[in-house]
């Protein structure tokens, strides 16, 4: 497939291309993660992530690359979910601003957008790493600029982006010390490569595989031209045609707005042989949802479900075997299509579904006028029911269920700082992974409030900067405040490896359990009372701390008791208090603070 130009409507499907081939792929770029843990997640979010970008392409309708790119970059933007999804959605973001007045690029200014969409993800990285999915980035576009001199064809030089790409990624091994210990490459990097496939798949053949969607069979992805593309007929209902049910219903009303739909398949995944209770698992759903149907069998049980805590879901799944073919809608948006076609019921969506013609019109966010507001409100990020409760006892206004197996997107800040009826948001991320998403959504709020995000990394910190806040000061005395607090705790956390692995001198085996301090993995040993004392050990220094455990969803009483015992023995000086998180994956979470 030869072409001079890139336009709007290949451009789409170039994307929905490189999204299906990372879907395809995103198990794979989560078993890249360098810690041997069972919540690598970069592959989620970053199919998450082009996920949202793709929902939101389908809902444009031109042949103008500056326009589709536009739209492509608001959806990822919303929808971008850890890091890996931050910088995913500023590469297209920096894309979409150079292609912004273009109806189509050459090969000089493609490689210009490519390298304008670098240029943007390493400015929204207050430290970049290389080794990473910027350098892929880096590279490629770098050798985008260099080749698009000596050629005039994008399926040419679209080739060339992606063996350059392959060529950094390889490399990446040499660049991190610790993905060539672990002999990994780097997994947001892979996850690129993998949409740069699709891309070139796409320019080669005109062919999208429709995985995805229903049937296995190639076919095209777009006609040549818009006009050429069937559009969607909307009939208007009859002025005497009886009132459809869903137009009685009020969005509001729609209190489990998410419809999840999956398979969880009990030969895989780190939990594989787990017994099944279909009753508990059936009342554990029920908490925050409806509509529950459970069938399960020897190997496979699938799940449909109504929820308003799909994070929860998708972790109690977790606890019996690998998820696959998942499927989450909100009903809500739905029902808000439904009404303004005035129909009374929607196709299932499929992935390569055709663009609609007309673009959704999003209304603007409503702002109280500021004697309205309270003075300050929080947003904090939790996994499991118990530590949710601490924040909300704690004054936090929104708990947003994630942590490293769901990261909630920047669209999940901005909408939950905007229920919020405060003039100063403190939004605590809890998670490494989850503070660019947070601080993407700081700089959209930036006309409407202020935020800022405080950068807790563990849950321990999040609850130690809850703490130190205080009503009667002042915002920036607050801010500091809650920083210097989060400075001053140590936070440890156990699980169980998922592949033998060595890391700084440790053997680690699969299976066993591994205590991590902070971000760094310090003790390793086969059983989990004897790691969690490591751990501890390690934590304490003059014996006299506050020491937290929050207990997970796994932990049995008989060993927290043991736990505490021996803490009670060896720091007799210590004070030592414990609280049910109910955290998935991780039996124990520890806070240490002087």
């Amino acid at each position: 497939m030869s072409n001079r130009s890139l336009n709007g409507t290949d451009f789409t499907a170039m994307v929905l291309a490189g999204a299906e081939q990372l879907q395809q792929h995103a198990e794979h770029v989560n078993s890249l993660n360098v810690f041997p843990v069972p919540d690598g997640d970069t592959g989620t979010n970053m199919n998450l992530t082009m996920s949202a970008g793709v929902t939101e392409l389908k809902r444009g309708n031109s042949s103008s690359i500056g326009v589709m790119s536009g739209i492509l970059s608001k959806g990822l933007l919303m929808g971008a979910r850890g890091n890996s999804g931050v910088i995913l959605s500023q590469l297209f973001r920096g894309f979409s601003r150079y292609a912004a007045p273009y109806e189509e690029l050459n090969t000089l200014q493609f490689a210009s957008a490519l390298q304008s969409g670098v240029d943007a993800a390493y400015k929204a990285v207050v430290k970049p790493v290389e080794g990473t999915i910027l350098t892929v980035a880096k590279e490629a576009a770098k050798h985008a600029v260099f080749f698009s001199r000596r050629t005039n064809d994008i399926t040419e030089l679209m080739e060339e982006v992606l063996a350059k790409a392959k060529d950094t990624l390889a490399m990446t091994q040499d660049m991190l010390p610790v993905l060539k210990q672990v002999g990994v490459v780097d997994s947001g990097g892979q996850g690129l490569v993998y949409i740069y496939e699709g891309f070139m798949q796409y320019l080669e053949s005109g062919l999208v595989t429709a995985t995805a969607a229903k049937g296995d069979k190639a076919r095209p992805a777009f006609a040549p031209q818009v006009a050429e593309r069937p559009t969607a007929t909307v009939v208007a209902p009859s002025p005497d045609a009886p009132i459809s049910a869903q137009a009685k219903l009020e969005t509001d009303n729609i209190e489990f707005l998410y419809d999840m739909e999956f398979f969880i398949n009990r030969k895989l995944g780190e939990a594989q042989g787990t017994a099944f209770d279909e009753e508990a698992f059936r009342k554990a759903l029920s908490v925050d949802g409806d509509s529950i149907i459970v069938i399960s069998d020897d190997d496979v049980i699938k799940v449909h479900v109504h929820s308003k805590a799909p994070g929860e879901v998708l972790n109690l799944a977790l606890r019996y075997g690998e998820i696959t073919q998942i499927r989450i809608l909100n009903m809500r948006e739905q029902h808000r299509d439904l009404l303004s076609a005035g129909m009374d019921g929607a196709p299932e969506p499929e992935w390569f579904a055709e663009i609609p013609a007309e673009p959704v019109r999003e209304e603007e966010p409503s702002v109280l006028p500021a004697h309205e507001l309270a003075p300050f409100g929080f947003i904090a990020v939790a996994s499991g029911e118990g530590i949710a409760d601490i924040f909300k006892s704690l004054g936090v206004d929104v708990v947003l269920s994630g942590g490293q197996t769901m990261n909630p997107s920047t669209e999940d800040f901005v909408n939950a700082a905007r229920s919020i009826a405060a003039q100063h948001i403190f939004i605590l991320p809890n998670n490494s992974n989850i503070i660019l998403a947070a601080e993407q959504a700081r700089e959209l709020l930036e006309m409407e409030r202020l935020v800022s995000v405080i950068p807790s990394k563990t849950i321990p910190q999040g609850i130690a900067a809850a703490f130190a806040f205080q009503e009667e000061e002042a915002f920036e005395a607050n801010q500091d405040n809650m920083q210097e607090a989060v400075s001053r705790v140590k936070s440890g956390q156990v699980t169980h490896a998922v592949r033998d692995t060595t890391l700084d001198d440790l053997h680690i085996m699969a299976g066993h359990y591994i205590g991590i301090q902070d971000s760094k993995i310090v003790a390793t040993e086969e059983h989990l009372i004897a790691t969690s004392r490591l751990l501890l050990t390690k934590m304490l220094v003059s014996g006299d701390e506050i020491v937290t455990i929050l207990t997970g969803s796994d932990a049995k009483q008989e060993d927290t008791d043991q736990l505490v015992a021996w803490l009670q023995e060896h720091y007799s000086d210590a004070e030592v208090e414990v609280h049910e998180g109910g955290q998935p994956i991780y039996p124990y979470l520890f806070s240490v603070e002087s």
